[in-house]
């Protein structure tokens, strides 16, 4: 096939599993994404299964609860699923980043050092054993310890710290609240990488699931300053394709993206803050710059959207009665006619996906 006859978004939908998906377990569709941004929970468990061949909500959550998917803060500040082999080296590469990042917070709400430190060995007494903790629960007793007078925001950022520093991930959720655990308890130990392994995995992740990206999409999506960013794509150069596709300015394609698959003959419904349109500087290729404020806001507000032939061309909300559930469809373009089996396809994906097995 040549290259030149295809678009971003259609070896984009390829790539990120969208269409012929590679996969049939959770651990394995997210170690190949990389990471799959995740501040809305039960979203991003539809993220993850609208890219693998078949499953149901209940194969998701069980990954999760077995530990082999977890949800950190491991690169933006900002939540993401990771697969258990990859959190240490990815949290070893940004933590630093993580942390000055949330110096200012820690200031504003008056966290010293010492608080930090101290707060830090309480958290980890009460989870010792395999506890597994949430949010609520520390907090209390934390407020029962020395520390007194302990805000939420407070537990916020220590709990955040605790995350970036590779101390604890998330636990197993009781009933709908999420949980902490101690990551030792949790996660076998790793093989340890150095920075420039770290960074050429990294890199590796993202444009093979990703592709076609730029060297801005690439520092976007990981938090990576341009310098590490570029250190990165060179660490594996002979990976990358350079081209140019439709109007866009030079892509990277890794070569392992099989390009005789990319049809985008398709239509999904994706979950807000996916990867599909969060994961890009530049999202132009995917949806057009006058429908974006549709799709997402100036602070940062991601819904759910209607893919369509590799192009985000509506949202969508899910509305339930006593009777049944309901999805509504507000297209950006009421001119455009959207393939009303298509639509039905991934309706119906959607809901089989709800299911418990």
């Amino acid at each position: 096939m040549n290259i030149k006859n295809l678009t971003d978004s259609t070896i984009r939908v390829s790539c990120q599993q969208l269409e012929n998906q590679l996969f049939d377990s959770p651990k394995d569709v997210v170690s190949w994404m990389g990471a799959i941004q995740a501040q809305d929970y039960n979203m991003c468990k539809w993220a993850v299964g609208v890219r693998l061949k078949s499953a149901t909500i209940s194969d998701v959550e069980n990954a999760l609860a077995r530990g082999e998917i977890l949800r950190t803060h491991v690169m933006r500040p900002t939540w993401h699923l990771v697969a258990a082999e990859d959190i240490r080296w990815m949290l070893e590469l940004n933590k630093e980043k993580l942390k000055a990042q949330g110096a200012t917070y820690a200031n504003y709400l008056g966290i010293t050092e010492n608080l930090h430190s101290k707060a830090t060995k309480i958290i980890v007494k009460m989870l010792e054993g395999n506890n597994h903790l949430s949010r609520q629960e520390i907090g209390v007793e934390l407020d029962k310890s020395s520390i007194k007078g302990i805000q939420a925001r407070m537990i916020n950022y220590f709990m955040y710290r605790a995350e970036i520093e590779g101390i604890v991930c998330s636990g197993i959720d009781k009933g709908k609240k999420q949980t902490y655990s101690l990551i030792d308890e949790r996660v076998k130990p790793t093989k340890k990488l150095n920075k420039d392994e770290a960074l050429a995995l990294l890199a590796t992740k993202y444009f093979r699931s990703h592709s076609p990206a730029s060297l801005q999409d690439f520092s976007w999506w990981s938090g990576l300053n341009i310098s590490d960013s570029k250190q990165a794509i060179n660490l594996i150069d002979t990976d990358l394709l350079k081209e140019k596709l439709s109007n866009s300015s030079q892509l990277l394609i890794h070569k392992s993206c099989d390009l005789t698959s990319c049809l985008a003959k398709c239509a999904s419904l994706l979950p807000s803050f996916d990867e599909y349109i969060i994961s890009y500087k530049d999202r132009t290729s995917v949806i057009d710059l006058q429908h974006q404020p549709k799709a997402f806001s100036k602070n940062g507000i991601f819904h759910p959207i209607v893919m369509y032939k590799g192009k985000i061309v509506a949202t969508w909300k899910k509305s339930e009665t006593k009777d049944k559930t309901k999805i509504t469809i507000s297209p950006f373009d009421e001119k455009l006619k959207i393939d009303k089996e298509l639509l039905k396809k991934a309706e119906k994906r959607f809901f089989e996906f709800r299911c418990k097995s």
